[in-house]
C-alpha cells in the first residue's frame, strides 16, 4: 500500500502516527489528522507557536455549538450556520534571552533557526507531542518539546506542556502565554468571502494565581461559554498578566542553562451554558480550573480513560492497514464519545477537525452508526436521539415544501431546520451556483435504517417501539404522500428529487430542479414503507393503538403504504437498473479525453461548469448512487426488496447494473471508494481492494487534494473500519443471532474484534483464512447463537470459545 512518504507509523507499536520534518504544505494536513478530541470538544494539532494564517490554522470546536450569520453574495444576502471556531487556548510564543545578548526573534516552526522537527500522535494513549531544535548562527541550540491532551476522562479538560531546554548558553527564555479570543471561522478558502465573525460580548481577566479567563456568546442565538486557562511555570518567576478586550497575555521569563530545563504547563477548562445543570459559564469554569490537578495526574487519568475507551472499541488488524484503521478509529472516538451520549448533537460530516462543510449533520451516520451499534449503543442510541428531538423540525419542513410526514434535511447544525447552502462556489470557474442539493431527500430514509439496525444489533425494543416507531411513521408518511401514481405506468412516482450522486440536479435544458425516480432513493422509500408496517405488526397492542391515536393512523392510509411499497417504479434500461428516470438517454462522457486534458476528475462538475457545459447532460456519477442498495442491503434482502417491487433482480443483473455505473463514476467524495470496494468484495470481485485501499488512504494520503486540511471525513474513516468488521465477515445482527458470512480479502487475512450484541459485552470475534472464533464472555447472563452460510447454527455459552469452519 502506498502513502505518502513524509508519513510515517512506529512499528514496533502500531501505536504512534507521526512526521519527521516540518512541510509547510502540508501542515494543515497534520493539523487535522493530529486533532485530539474527547467527543464534547476538539482542538485541531496546529503548532502553539503560530496564529491563524495561510499556512497554519489552530482551531478548537464543540460539539453542537453553531452560530447563524448572513453574508452578501453575488448580489445576494444569505444566511448560514456554521460550527464555531472558540477562541484559541493553545497559543504560545517564546524567545531566547541569552545573558549579555540581544533578545532573539521569536521562534516558528517557519524560523530560518529550525533544525529539526517532529510530531508524534500517540493512538494508545491519546496524546500529540511535537519537538523543536532551534540553532542560531552563533551556535546557541534550544530544545521546545510540547506534550497535549484533550482529557478523555473529564469533558471540560484540556491541557498542554511545553519544556524548554538550552544547549551552548545561559538566560532565559520569555515566554507569552495567549488566551486569544480574536478569532473567525476561517479555515476554508472557499467561504472566505462568507461573514466569519461568530464570538461577541468578551469579556477577560486576569488572576494572581495563574489562572486568566475568557468569556463570550455567539452572535445567534446566544450560546454562552467561558474558557479559564491556568498557567503553572517551573522554575517559579512572576508573571506580567495582561489582560485586553478580547483575551489575556501572562509573559514568563524562564531561566535556562545547560541541564537546567524550563517547564510550563496551560490547563483549560471550557464551560458553556449548555452545560447540565445551567449556571454562569465563567464562575463555574474558574470553579473548576481551582481543582484541576496538575499534569502528570492529569496525563495518568487520561491514559486511563483512553485504555478503557480501545478495551471496548478494539480492533486489530496487523500491518500497516490496522495502523490506518487504527488511525480512523481514533477519530471516530474523539468526536463520538460515550461523552457524546450526554449531549444534543449529531455526526458532523468532517467530526469536530475542521471547518469544511460548515460543521454540518448530512447522512454520514449511515456509515458511523454500524459501528458504534456494535460497540457504543448508548452512544449510537443517542444520536438517534438527536433526530428524533428533531421530528418537529422535520415535520415542519415537510410542510413547508408541500409535503405531508417528516422531511429531515440533507444538511443540519443545531435546530434541524434544513442548512443546505442557497449558493456554492466553483472555485474552478469563480462563480457561484445554485445549490439544489436539499432536494437529496433520501436522508430520512438513511434515519430510518439507522434506526432499524440499532434495533437489531441491540434489541432495544423500548426505543424502537417508543421514539423509532414514531420517527419511522413519520417518514414512511411522507414517502407514501410523495408518491404519485402514474395511470399510464400502472406504477407510483417520485419526483423533482436528487439522489446520493449529486451530480444531476435537473434534466437538460429543464426549468425546474429535480429528477424523476431515482433508483436509490425509490428502492429505499419502499424498504422504509415495509419496515414500518412490520413495525406496526409487532407492536403491543397498547402502544399501537396510542400511536396510530396520536399520528391520525387509519386503515386506508396503511393499506396506501402497503400498495405503495408494492408499486413504486424502478427505472431501468439496457437490462441495468438506471439511475434514475431517463439517465440511459443522457450522452455519454469521453472518460478518456478528459483523463487526459485534466488528470484529476474527481470533480468533474466543477470541471463541465468551468467549460459552459453542465454534467446533467451526461451519464456520469460524482459516487455510488444505485449502488449504494448493494452497500446497504445483502444480495438477499436487495432481491427480495425488488421482487417486493414487481421486478426481477438476481446476480446476473446486478453484476451488469455495477459493473454499469462504475464505468461512470468519477469518485468525487471519499464514500465513493468505500461503497464501491464493499459492494464488490461482495461479489468477490477482483477490483474490490483498489477501492477499499483508496478508501483507507483517503485522508491520510489526502486524495482529494487539500480537503482534508479543512477536517477529516468521518463516514469514510468510520466506513473503512465498518468494512472490516461487517463488510469481510459479513456480520449481520438479528434477532436469530449474529449471521456471519465471510467474504475473502487476501490483504487482510486475519483480525480480531470485540462487540457488544443484544447484552453480551465483550463478544471477541477472531477471524483467520477458513474460520474464526467466537468467545462469549463469562458475565453474559446467556448463550449467544451464531448462524453461518447454508443455515449452520451454533450455540455459544457465556465463559465458551469456539472455533468454527467457514
Amino acid at each position: 500500500m502506498a502513502t505518502d512518504r513524509t508519513w510515517n507509523a512506529d512499528a514496533a507499536t502500531d501505536w504512534t502516527w507521526g512526521y519527521d520534518r516540518y512541510d509547510p504544505a502540508r501542515e494543515r494536513l497534520v493539523e487535522s489528522l493530529c486533532t485530539l478530541g474527547n467527543g464534547r470538544f476538539a482542538t485541531r494539532g496546529s503548532a502553539p507557536e503560530c496564529p491563524a494564517g495561510p499556512v497554519h490554522y489552530p482551531g478548537t470546536y464543540l460539539a453542537g455549538c453553531y452560530d447563524r450569520r448572513a453574508s452578501d453574495v453575488a448580489g445576494r444576502r444569505i444566511e448560514n450556520e456554521d460550527m464555531v471556531n472558540l477562541p484559541d487556548w493553545t497559543r504560545l510564543r517564546y524567545r531566547c534571552l541569552p545573558d549579555g545578548g540581544p533578545p532573539g526573534a521569536w521562534l516558528t516552526p517557519d524560523s530560518p533557526d529550525l533544525r529539526h522537527y517532529g510530531v508524534r500522535l500517540d493512538l494508545r494513549a491519546g496524546t500529540l507531542t511535537r519537538h523543536l531544535f532551534f540553532r542560531d548562527a552563533d551556535g546557541r541550540g534550544l530544545r521546545v518539546g510540547h506534550t497535549r491532551i484533550v482529557h478523555m476522562g473529564d469533558p471540560r479538560l484540556a491541557a498542554q506542556r511545553s519544556t524548554f531546554r538550552a544547549y551552548g548558553w545561559t538566560g532565559a527564555v520569555e515566554v507569552e502565554s495567549v488566551l486569544d479570543g480574536a478569532v473567525v471561522n476561517a479555515g476554508v478558502e472557499r467561504y472566505r468571502n462568507l461573514e466569519g465573525r461568530h464570538l461577541t460580548d468578551h469579556r477577560s481577566g486576569c488572576g494572581p494565581d495563574g489562572t486568566d479567563w475568557l468569556s463570550c456568546r455567539t452572535t445567534d442565538p446566544g450560546f454562552r461559554l467561558a474558557l479559564a486557562v491556568r498557567t503553572d511555570v517551573r522554575p517559579a518567576v512572576p508573571a506580567e498578566a495582561t489582560a485586553v478586550p478580547t483575551g489575556t497575555v501572562r509573559t514568563y521569563r524562564l531561566p535556562v542553562g545547560p541541564r537546567r530545563p524550563a517547564t510550563l504547563v496551560k490547563t483549560l477548562v471550557l464551560r458553556t451554558s449548555a452545560d447540565r445543570p445551567d449556571g454562569d459559564p465563567r464562575a463555574e469554569a474558574c470553579e473548576d480550573l481551582a481543582l484541576a490537578p496538575a499534569f502528570p495526574r492529569l496525563l495518568a487519568t487520561h491514559e486511563a480513560s483512553w485504555r478503557r475507551l480501545w478495551e471496548q472499541g478494539e480492533l486489530y488488524v496487523p500491518g500497516e492497514v490496522g495502523r490506518i484503521l487504527r488511525l480512523h478509529l481514533f477519530h471516530l472516538l474523539q468526536t463520538l464519545s460515550p461523552h457524546t451520549a450526554e449531549l444534543d448533537a449529531g455526526v458532523p460530516a468532517r467530526g469536530l477537525h475542521g471547518e469544511a462543510y460548515r460543521g454540518h449533520v448530512f447522512w454520514d451516520e449511515l456509515f458511523v452508526l454500524p459501528y458504534l451499534n456494535l460497540h457504543f449503543p448508548e452512544v449510537a442510541r443517542a444520536l438517534l436521539m438527536y433526530r428524533h428531538r428533531r421530528l418537529p423540525a422535520a415535520r415542519a419542513e415537510a410542510r413547508r415544501v408541500g409535503a405531508v410526514g417528516a422531511v429531515y434535511p440533507w444538511q443540519s447544525a443545531s435546530s434541524g431546520r434544513e442548512e443546505t447552502q442557497e449558493l456554492h462556489l466553483n472555485p474552478r470557474s469563480g462563480r457561484w451556483l445554485p445549490d439544489h442539493s436539499h432536494l437529496q431527500r433520501h436522508v430520512g430514509s438513511a434515519v430510518v435504517y439507522n434506526v432499524w439496525q440499532y434495533a437489531q444489533a441491540t434489541g432495544d425494543r423500548g426505543f424502537l417501539h417508543a421514539e423509532g416507531a414514531e420517527t419511522l411513521v413519520e417518514i414512511a408518511r411522507h414517502w407514501a404522500g410523495a408518491a404519485d401514481l402514474d395511470p399510464a405506468l400502472g406504477r407510483y412516482r417520485i419526483r423533482g428529487i436528487m439522489g446520493p450522486d449529486e451530480y444531476h440536479d435537473a434534466y437538460p435544458d429543464a426549468t425546474a430542479p429535480g429528477v424523476d425516480d431515482n433508483a436509490y432513493t425509490n428502492a429505499t422509500a419502499a424498504w422504509v414503507l415495509a419496515r414500518s408496517l412490520d413495525l406496526l405488526a409487532e407492536l403491543p397492542d397498547a402502544r399501537r393503538a396510542e400511536l396510530t391515536e396520536e399520528l391520525s393512523l387509519d386503515d386506508e392510509e396503511l393499506a396506501r403504504w402497503d400498495d405503495v411499497s408494492r408499486r413504486l417504479h424502478i427505472p431501468f434500461h439496457r437490462g441495468v437498473i438506471s439511475q434514475f428516470e431517463g439517465y440511459g438517454d443522457l450522452a455519454e462522457l469521453d472518460w478518456e479525453a478528459y483523463r487526459a486534458r485534466y488528470g484529476d476528475i474527481r470533480r468533474l462538475d466543477r470541471i463541465l461548469e468551468a467549460e459552459g457545459d453542465t454534467v446533467n447532460r451526461y451519464q456520469a456519477s460524482k459516487q455510488a448512487d444505485t449502488l449504494m442498495l448493494g452497500y446497504l442491503f445483502r444480495p438477499a434482502e436487495l432481491y427480495g426488496l425488488f421482487a417486493r417491487l414487481g421486478h426481477r433482480l438476481d446476480d446476473d443483473v446486478w453484476r451488469a447494473t455495477v459493473a454499469y455505473h462504475l464505468r461512470r463514476t468519477s469518485h468525487g467524495s471519499t464514500l465513493s471508494s468505500l461503497v464501491h470496494g464493499r459492494v464488490i468484495a461482495r461479489q468477490k470481485g477482483a477490483d474490490a481492494w483498489r477501492y477499499c485501499e483508496e478508501a483507507l488512504l483517503g485522508d491520510v494520503a489526502d486524495v482529494q487534494g487539500g480537503t482534508t486540511g479543512e477536517g477529516i471525513h468521518l463516514g469514510a474513516m468510520a466506513g473503512t473500519v465498518d468494512l472490516v468488521e461487517r463488510g469481510i465477515t459479513g456480520l449481520e445482527a438479528g434477532p436469530e443471532g449474529l449471521r456471519v458470512e465471510p467474504v475473502a480479502l487476501a490483504q487482510i487475512p486475519r483480525f480480531a474484534f470485540t462487540i457488544c450484541f443484544h447484552g453480551h459485552r465483550g463478544v471477541h470475534v477472531r477471524v483467520l483464512p477458513g474460520r474464526l472464533a467466537v468467545r462469549v464472555p463469562s458475565s453474559s447472563r446467556s448463550s449467544l447463537a451464531v448462524v453461518l452460510p447454508g443455515g449452520r447454527r451454533y450455540r455459544i455459552a457465556a465463559g465458551e470459545e469456539r472455533w468454527l469452519r467457514l
